[in-house]
């Protein structure tokens, strides 16, 4: 929960208000959920009913990988929130491990970019490189996918009423665009923190959460970068930052390894096959698409919307739970208070000092941003694994840490079911 290096609190990355004035027009969705804004809706692909279904089809058909065993829901599978929860990193055809964590899809119409390193610019764009990419869904080109496209009967029936093309006129532009309809569809408000803050209902949150909140706003300064607006909340800036994971383990070799880097993204390396392969150039993050040293191993600010049921976070899967990551800032960029901060880190990034029991109620803050339709699964992780959620066996280092943490059960006990 990084500090940005400029911008006032409670105020929208530009990025996004860029794009929500350009697609208002084509946003009108008055029944929205609450705590959200209109889903921006790019003017050559225009949402309508069949097109979304087609959409969904698509994502779920195993056929477009080079197996026939893996599709778009093995890593965003509906039944955990659209992640491949709990995998650390996400597994492609033949069980082939990738590099990074699968984010998950709902809410991702909001976002200014894809991926972690906002190497695509929109849901189309991204919706096109996990086909080829050989530790993904693994064929060589796309002419597989137009095959089946062009002469499946439901498909051809299905292309034909929505775009009007056949035969060859079906094009991986018309099958992304379907792709991103259905998950334009994929947003979820209506947490205990929206009917709370926006909603105006004061039984929503627990007493443990609306400390939280106020940690959040204030002493955690989580509220720099997962941004709250008047109206609603995305917590996200749509800006990258490095805040000390990953990088930290390539410190030393970034002097020859980004060098290399730039000498193969020259000679045509595929950025996204290179980053998805090679752990180390992973690391380098937004660097690996901007090439600027201001985005040595940075990385996309996380909605934290439903963050309680898309366990393991960060870009790398390598922190577990919810209070390893609010340990993780406390500590100022490292997860182990010894560790040596890496010298690329963000401006802001710094100890936060929070007592046991504030971090136990930003925990249950985040823990209130779960929406209804994911609300049992959170119950369930909840249920077989406490230790993930909001009180571990606390590090006592002072009799007043002593007394928070005595508090600590408690507080579980409200935040535990929004």
């Amino acid at each position: 929960m990084p500090k940005t290096r400029s911008g006032p609190l409670l105020v929208a990355a530009p990025a996004f208000v860029l794009i929500a004035a350009s697609f208002a027009a084509s946003a009108q969705q008055p029944d929205r959920p609450l705590g959200l804004p209109p889903v921006p809706v790019p003017a050559d692909n225009p949402q309508t009913p069949e097109k979304v279904k087609l959409g969904e089809k698509l994502f779920n058909d195993k056929r477009f990988s080079l197996t026939g065993e893996v599709s778009c829901s093995n890593c965003h599978d509906p039944n955990k929130a659209f992640t491949d929860s709990p995998l650390t990193t996400s597994e492609g055809i033949n069980k082939l491990k990738g590099t990074r964590n699968a984010p998950t899809v709902v809410n991702a119409a909001y976002f200014a970019s894809q991926f972690w390193d906002g190497r695509a610019q929109t849901l189309e764009d991204q919706a096109l490189l996990p086909i080829t990419n050989p530790v993904e869904m693994g064929l060589p080109n796309h002419d597989p996918v137009l095959e089946i496209v062009r002469t499946d009967p439901e498909y051809v029936a299905a292309f034909e009423q929505v775009f009007g093309k056949k035969g060859e006129e079906v094009t991986m532009r018309e099958v992304t665009q379907a792709i991103a309809a259905f998950e334009r569809t994929l947003i979820a408000g209506d947490s205990p923190f929206d009917r709370w803050y926006f909603g105006g209902d004061k039984s929503a949150m627990s007493e443990a959460a609306i400390r939280g909140f106020d940690v959040f706003l204030n002493k955690g300064r989580c509220v720099s970068c997962h941004t709250i607006e008047q109206d609603h909340a995305l917590f996200t800036d749509n800006r990258f930052h490095n805040i000390g994971v990953g990088i930290n383990r390539i410190q030393k070799d970034i002097p020859k390894l980004a060098p290399a880097f730039l000498k193969a993204r020259s000679q045509g390396v595929d950025v996204d096959e290179k980053v998805l392969t090679d752990p180390r150039v992973s690391e380098l993050g937004r660097f690996a698409i901007t090439t600027s040293l201001d985005d040595l191993g940075a990385f996309k600010t996380s909605t934290l919307r439903n963050v309680a049921v898309t366990p393991p976070y960060m870009h790398d899967g390598s922190l577990k739970t919810l209070r390893e990551v609010v340990e993780h800032y406390n500590n100022g960029g490292v997860s182990n208070p010894d560790d040596p901060v890496n010298d690329f880190l963000s401006g802001g990034i710094r100890p936060l000092n929070l007592t046991e029991q504030e971090i136990n109620d930003l925990v249950a803050f985040l823990e209130s941003l779960t929406s209804p339709r994911f609300a049992a699964l959170q119950a369930q992780r909840m249920a077989m694994n406490p230790q993930a959620c909001l009180v571990k066996p606390s590090r006592t280092t002072t009799a007043a840490a002593g007394a928070a943490t005595a508090a600590g059960p408690a507080a579980a006990t409200e935040g535990a079911t929004p």
